[in-house]
């Protein structure tokens, strides 16, 4: 279930407090509701702050913060334990009304503040239509798609949308959404990290080293980019049964000339020293040669034993 952080609480609950002091008509009541609804909310008290901010709001309907948080409450006493029961039901009902009012409000605000709000409904209000919830990705979709319009630099909005229509089945309408997310922040390495998590989903393994390798071209100084490869190839080198000896081979090569990139850049990487020696390990099962077997397992052990030595020193300094 997702709750805001406390930075948010204190930023969001302020700036309800400053509008309702701004009001004319009914502002010494909704001043003081949304006061206490605020306190009821940092105790994690919902249900009175809930029938607070009803309060603020019937007294001052402009408090458009307000509306964010009183969906908030409704969605954080909604129990998807007790999904098919009508009172429960019911909240999360009232909560999506409540974030729909918010992101109408504030999405579009020429008031950084408000529209960061409006952005944090609009993602609760997707997260109210996922599978644990209302399971509604029709209503999910067009959401996603003006948050995309609202941010279109922001790659975590076409990773939504995309994977609305993978969960769906619409894969092609997925790897566009990759692509363009891609496109949309071409330097940013989720996006290629992203769009290989939905390749090997898909079995496609072509394409996701493809995605991966344009990131190292995009960071080739970064040890993890050129891991991360070499990760994928010995996972698909022991998962995939369909392979040759000879590519599992093939993709073990590569493996190793990835981690070894790795290592160049940055030698003391115990995660890539781990999986070059599952490498060699592997190199050596698919080897006839028995002297040829013992050479890569004694490779292999001395990198565990580096990487134990490394991570013991590690350790050692921490607690030192």
């Amino acid at each position: 279930m997702r709750t805001l952080s406390s930075a948010s609480i204190t930023v969001i609950a302020a700036l309800t407090l400053a509008a309702a002091g701004c009001s004319k008509v009914g502002e010494i009541k909704a001043q003081r509701a949304v006061k206490e609804a605020n306190q009821a909310y940092a105790q994690q008290d919902y249900q009175k702050a809930g029938e607070l901010y009803e309060q603020a709001l019937a007294a001052k309907p402009d408090l458009n913060y307000a509306y964010f948080y009183l969906g908030n409450c409704y969605d954080l006493q909604f129990k998807p334990s007790h999904k098919g029961e009508a009172a429960n039901d019911a909240l999360l009902q009232k909560a999506v009304t409540n974030y729909q009012a918010a992101a109408e409000r504030l999405s579009s605000s020429a008031n950084p503040d408000e529209k960061k709000v409006g952005k944090l409904a609009m993602e609760y209000l997707v997260a109210a239509y996922g599978p644990d919830k209302l399971n509604d990705p029709a209503k999910a979709e067009p959401i996603v798609q003006k948050m995309i319009q609202l941010e279109p630099g922001e790659p975590t909005n076409y990773f939504q949308l995309a994977k609305i229509y993978e969960d769906a089945g619409l894969y092609d309408e997925a790897e566009k959404v990759y692509l363009m997310a891609k496109d949309a922040k071409p330097n940013d390495p989720t996006v290629y990290t992203s769009l290989a998590a939905y390749y090997n989903r898909q079995g496609e393994f072509d394409k996701l080293v493809d995605a991966l390798r344009a990131r190292t071209e995009k960071e080739p100084n970064n040890p993890e980019a050129f891991h991360t490869m070499a990760s994928y190839y010995w996972d698909e080198a022991t998962r995939d049964a369909r392979l040759t000896e000879k590519q599992k081979l093939d993709y073990v090569q590569k493996g190793l000339e990835a981690d070894d990139k790795a290592l160049q850049i940055k030698p003391d990487y115990v995660d890539a020293m781990v999986y070059k020696g599952l490498l060699l390990r592997l190199q050596a099962n698919l080897e006839k040669d028995p002297g040829k077997q013992q050479q890569l397992l004694k490779q292999a052990t001395e990198l565990h034993d580096k990487a134990e030595d490394i991570k013991k020193r590690s350790a050692t300094g921490a607690s030192d």
